[in-house]
């Protein structure tokens, strides 16, 4: 058996450690992408190795006992698949529960110049992010505003609002903490600017109220 097999499994267990560091500081730590394409290389090793000893053996007659070694190679490229799964779904809820806290704005996530709870600027966001983590958020904030469009035409739910404190009435007052420009609302273009108060529909504003734009008065 190849000496280095005793190395084998020891990259995807860096990355379940990643994994697990990044939940309990519950930060959003850099895409590893050096470690992934490290494990993925690992996985071609392994799979030439198992087709190897699988052509020393008669087809349909594999005994375990016989040939630990392919079952030992079997168990360890399903093991390097599972830890690879298990990190990139980890970092998917994570991006998915940035996008929800930025009341799902997702430029302001993705902005160089933007805040999101936990310290985190949005360029630190967006540098620690892969090429294809920033076109999943981009799906699915584009499949989210297909799907409430769709929801809107019937119904007076706001899918981005917060459900911690389910609101009252349709309406609130609310005061301009930042400058949020022209905004369209039910009632035509309202220029939200700095120090403003006004009465406005909450569907039409919960999502800056979120952002912390607008302050509920």
């Amino acid at each position: 058996m190849n000496t280095n097999a005793r190395q084998y499994g020891d990259l995807a267990t860096q990355l379940i450690t990643e994994s697990r560091r990044s939940t309990s500081t519950d930060t959003l730590l850099k895409y590893n992408d050096v470690l992934v394409r490290s494990i993925i290389r690992e996985q071609r090793q392994l799979e030439t190795i198992l087709e190897a000893s699988l052509s020393k053996v008669p087809p349909n007659n594999i005994d375990p006992q016989k040939h630990p070694d392919i079952l030992l190679y079997q168990t360890m490229i399903s093991r390097n698949k599972r830890c690879l799964l298990a990190y990139h779904n980890h970092r998917l809820e994570r991006l998915k529960d940035l996008f929800w806290t930025v009341g799902g704005a997702l430029p302001l996530l993705l902005s160089t110049s933007s805040a999101t709870p936990g310290g985190q600027s949005g360029l630190d966001i967006r540098s620690k992010l892969s090429p294809h983590e920033v076109d999943f958020l981009r799906s699915y904030s584009a499949s989210l505003l297909t799907f409430r469009s769709g929801v809107l035409a019937t119904e007076e739910v706001d899918l981005f609002a917060p459900i911690s404190r389910p609101p009252k009435d349709l309406h609130v007052q609310v005061r301009v903490i930042r400058d949020c420009g022209v905004i369209q609302t039910e009632v035509g273009a309202l220029d939200f600017k700095k120090g403003q108060r006004t009465l406005v529909r909450r569907g039409d504003v919960e999502h800056l109220i979120v952002q912390g734009y607008l302050e509920e008065v």
